[in-house]
């Protein structure tokens, strides 16, 4: 949770004349947050551990997460690039005694990973917590996360496979992180000179009286990174291809976006929002493959099957790998038996290509 949002829901809540003025202003409009609503959103850890919730998990119980929820985007052992960019790779055990990652500086690494680049123990609790799994972000545990994250710093060489981490040692953990040192402080936007900086700072004052360069200014802003248009669905509807929560939604693009626009769910509504809610749509596209196959395709491959519907069911329920291609798909356990039959029974009766 954001600074600004957590200081304005504590003045709605400790400033009782501000707020009734508000109230009196805008008659209607809002109301006082109460403290669970607050609670529910303070969900934020800090590099030092303020917000950190108390628990333990294992390197073995975070394995068995990791290939259940974890595995399909990431791999097995953090290392795959088939979906994301690698978590685990490219560190040394001198990198965490040096705190500053060798690859970083000699490129011997070929791509930069997670625990290559990240300098506090915390973003990785925090952005577990907040975001993962890709499908049902904040459906973990406390203890969830500390058995996933130590697992992590298991494959990346930081504890040992016994480690049990707990809100009692991470700090420890922190103290070897490869990439520790590798952050910065020496900015406006710090507070003040940091011990981690070697006591170097410039008080946290922001660079606000610059001379701005009025002369030769562009007429014209070029955006550099644009697709030409014959690129626009080199890698299908960008619009099929994001997560189903979060205010971003990915722009329509190509032949897909009209092919895809053209589509009338409107015989299959209830069974669409299923899929969306159930974050199906996140691997599977309509009309083309995103993480796992389109719907499309699997109606295609499956359609004359005498027991394509139960087979079906027990992938989705069961998971599976190696039908098409590399990447697993991880069983569904946050479905209901009803839920996967209907959502099977759509997907072979085309209502998502009609």
């Amino acid at each position: 949770m954001s600074r600004f949002y957590k200081t304005l829901m504590t003045i709605l809540l400790v400033s009782g004349a501000s707020a009734a003025f508000a109230f009196d202003r805008y008659p209607g409009l809002g109301r006082l947050a109460t403290p669970a609503e607050v609670t529910a959103w303070d969900i934020d850890v800090r590099p030092d551990f303020t917000g950190l919730p108390q628990g333990s998990g294992n390197v073995d119980d975070g394995m068995v997460l990791w290939e259940a929820k974890c595995a399909s985007c990431h791999g097995i052992f953090g290392e795959s690039n088939e979906v994301f960019t690698p978590l685990v790779g490219g560190t040394r055990a001198s990198d965490i005694e040096s705190g500053h990652v060798a690859a970083l500086i000699d490129n011997s690494f070929p791509q930069r990973s997670t625990f290559m680049k990240v300098a506090t123990v915390s973003t990785l609790f925090d952005y577990i917590k907040r975001a993962m799994p890709w499908t049902e972000p904040k459906s973990l545990s406390d203890d969830d996360v500390y058995a996933l994250l130590a697992y992590l710093l298991n494959l990346a060489e930081v504890v040992p496979a016994d480690f049990v981490l707990t809100h009692e040692n991470i700090a420890d953990v922190q103290a070897r992180m490869p990439n520790r040192n590798g952050m910065t402080t020496d900015h406006g936007m710090w507070p003040g000179a940091s011990a981690a900086n070697g006591g170097i700072g410039n008080g946290g004052k922001p660079d606000v009286n610059g001379d701005a360069c009025m002369s030769n200014c562009k007429t014209e802003v070029l955006v550099a990174s644009a697709l030409p248009d014959y690129a626009q669905d080199a890698h299908g509807n960008l619009a099929e291809q994001n997560r189903p929560v979060g205010p971003v939604r990915g722009v329509s693009s190509g032949d897909q976006a009209e092919a895809g626009a053209s589509v009338d769910h409107s015989g299959a509504t209830a069974v669409v929002a299923l899929v969306n809610a159930k974050g199906c749509m996140a691997c599977h596209g309509l009309a083309n493959k995103i993480v796992g196959p389109g719907y499309n395709e699997v109606l295609a491959k499956y359609k004359d099957r005498a027991d394509a519907e139960a087979y079906l069911i027990g992938k989705v329920t069961s998971g599976g790998q190696g039908v098409w291609g590399a990447v697993p798909m991880p069983p569904q356990g946050h479905l209901s038996d009803d839920e996967a039959r209907r959502i099977v029974q759509w997907v072979l009766s085309g209502a998502q290509a009609q």
